[in-house]
């Protein structure tokens, strides 16, 4: 089953509505760790989706949050905005429907791309415990 969560947090404050204005929305922001590789794919924007296991922090994440990601091997940092939240009960099935070019994988790996290379970093039972998320961002600075 597919989870696609795409909502806005509430409007806490509205400037100039009546005369089409723009409004204010609060958004909250994550700090999150990658190494060197997915780093400079999501800097340089190949890689426009980050996958992650759909836990506790991941369930508080909401389209137009800031992620503050750290690179692990020189502490440089980038920040980007989730576009859309793609929840899945696997990554079984997120690998099926998204376009794995853009999570991460190259023109030169992505025939041999698996579903089980998630279990590297999440083992099937935290998968199944949590379901998983593609994480869909663009950078912002």
């Amino acid at each position: 089953m597919v989870y696609n969560i795409n909502k806005r947090k509430p409007i806490f404050c509205e400037l100039n509505n009546k005369t089409g204005g723009s409004t204010i929305e609060k958004t909250d922001t994550f700090y999150m760790e990658l190494e060197q590789g997915p780093f400079e794919m999501i800097e340089n924007g190949s890689k426009t989706i980050e996958l992650r296991l759909y836990d506790e922090k991941r369930q508080r994440l909401s389209v137009g949050d800031l992620i503050v990601f750290t690179n692990r091997a020189d502490s440089r940092r980038l920040t980007a905005r989730i576009l859309k939240l793609h929840i899945y009960d696997s990554f079984k099935e997120l690998y099926k429907e998204l376009p794995l070019l853009k999570c991460g994988y190259t023109k030169e790996n992505v025939n041999s791309a698996s579903y089980k290379d998630m279990l590297e970093y999440y083992p099937a039972e935290k998968q199944l415990a949590y379901k998983v998320a593609g994480i869909e961002l663009e950078v912002i600075k």
